[in-house]
């Protein structure tokens, strides 16, 4: 228990100090943002500081930090310090600066970013990586929030498509994905948000209650076993692939330039996008906590081990019968309200990258059919392959994690030529472009290369890309 209170306060103290300096490099000012600028009524809509939070919150808040955190914890308690730390010196930044230089940037989705601080040849690679990313995003949380809730209210078993009721939630849910796409911003995720996103805290809450109600068995970090993961799997690069979503997410940065859209000053930015990520943190370490009690009890099943079925065995230990459905809804709430906004993500990319303005709905239908049509191919697969969940998975934390890194250069750039310590985002950056290359080259669905030679050209690449991006911003 004492690694997990710990844990909580480096996050809490972390939020208190660090986010402030970061604000301080950034400098925001009272100019006029995109939001008050730009109005259009639809994507551009000045929203209040508290709603804007809340809505952010619910946007990068996937089944990440809780898939995230039931397979994380599976390396043991030293989980309760990287989650924080991650979030704090990598996470915390990433979200910040890609909210704020979006809004100085006229709302710039984060390809659009690239194009300017990177360059068009980055921008070229990057927004075809960060639709693909966005379109298995959507699918897998189309099933996940289906599966979970044909099982908790149908006690479905076997999630196969042609069960009228697994296939009836997939049908229902993507519609509202689509609708939620097309309508303006303040209509559906305006208004419905900030309740769904109390009912996520309130569902968190009563997990975090149960532990001191009903008992909570924790381990505590000891250096003498700081790796307890049972297939031995390296905490680098492993940990940080796993656990997302908490530590350091490049979905995030879709997400946060759809919500720079709608600040209505830039002062709300430390609140909105590095507040949001270090809440995102606590709901993981939270859950991190819970399914290291049920794992310890042997109360999960060795087949359901760090998925998201795990979800309804927490709540069934810790929160009461009556309420153990708010648990429920609240995590089914995840990946309805990011997949929703990652489809809303990549109509506003696909939408910049054409110049295509989006006040008229013909032009949100234009992009949106196609969209539809390709998720509606990728779920039909994914329901009708073996181990699809797994792949797919394994092929969005590749490009998640890889999406983070021209993020924090592009934080990079900004900064070095400012004459700002640049050093906040190029650290970040470069430890995740050693963590993703060493993982890519050494894993199955990459090259399957051994380890030690993955790490080998993972450093050799950490090493080109600082020489690449001290070039550019020496030249800028």
């Amino acid at each position: 228990m004492r690694s997990f209170i710990f844990g909580i306060l480096i996050l809490f103290c972390g939020y208190i100090l660090y986010s402030k300096y970061i604000e301080k490099l950034f400098s925001p000012d009272d100019r006029k943002t995109p939001a008050q600028a730009m109005n259009d009524g639809v994507d551009y809509v000045p929203m209040s500081k508290g709603k804007n939070a809340l809505i952010h919150l619910l946007n990068i808040a996937g089944m990440g930090p809780i898939i995230g955190a039931v397979q994380g914890i599976l390396f043991g308690p030293i989980a309760f310090f990287l989650i924080p730390l991650g979030c704090i010196f990598a996470g915390g930044v990433h979200d910040y600066f890609a909210g704020m230089l979006s809004m100085r940037n006229n709302g710039a989705q984060i390809t659009g970013l690239i194009d300017k601080y990177i360059g068009h040849n980055a921008f070229k690679i990057f927004i075809f990586i960060v639709s693909i990313m966005l379109l298995l995003l959507a699918t897998v949380f189309v099933y996940t929030a289906g599966d979970i809730f044909v099982e908790r209210f149908f006690g479905v078993k076997d999630f196969v498509i042609s069960d009228p009721k697994v296939l009836g939630s997939y049908i229902v849910i993507l519609l509202y994905f689509v609708f939620a796409t097309l309508f303006p911003i303040d209509k559906i995720i305006g208004k419905f948000y900030p309740v769904l996103g109390a009912m996520l805290i309130l569902g968190t809450g009563l997990v975090l209650i149960g532990f001191f109600t009903n008992g909570v068995n924790l381990e505590n970090f000891s250096l003498a076993k700081y790796n307890m993961h049972p297939n031995n799997l390296p905490i680098i690069p492993m940990f940080f692939m796993t656990v997302s979503c908490g530590l350091l997410s490049g979905f995030h940065s879709t997400q946060a330039t759809i919500i720079s859209r709608t600040v209505k000053n830039e002062k709300d930015g430390k609140r909105i996008f590095y507040g949001m990520m270090c809440m995102e943190s606590l709901i993981a370490i939270i859950w991190a906590a819970a399914a290291m009690d049920v794992y310890s009890l042997n109360l999960v099943p060795q087949n359901i081990i760090g998925t998201a079925n795990v979800v309804n065995i927490i709540a069934n230990k810790f929160v009461p019968f009556n309420l153990a459905f708010i648990v429920t809804l609240a995590i089914i709430i995840l990946p309805i309200t990011s997949g929703d906004t990652a489809l809303r993500g990549l109509r506003i990319t696909i939408a910049d990258a054409l110049s295509l303005e989006q006040k008229k709905i013909i032009n949100r239908l234009i992009i949106v059919i196609p969209i539809v049509i390709c998720v509606l191919s990728i779920l039909v697969w994914a329901k009708t392959n073996a181990n699809s969940f797994g792949l797919i998975w394994r092929y969005f934390t590749f490009f998640n994690q890889l999406i983070a890194i021209p993020t924090l250069l592009c934080g990079t750039i900004y900064l070095a030529k400012n004459g700002k310590n640049h050093y906040v985002t190029l650290l970040p950056a470069l430890f995740y472009v050693f963590i993703t290359m060493s993982f890519i080259f050494t894993e199955k669905i990459g090259f399957n290369l051994p380890l030690n030679i993955a790490e080998i050209i993972g450093a050799c690449l950490t090493l080109a890309t600082f020489l690449y991006i001290r070039k550019k911003w020496q030249k800028n």
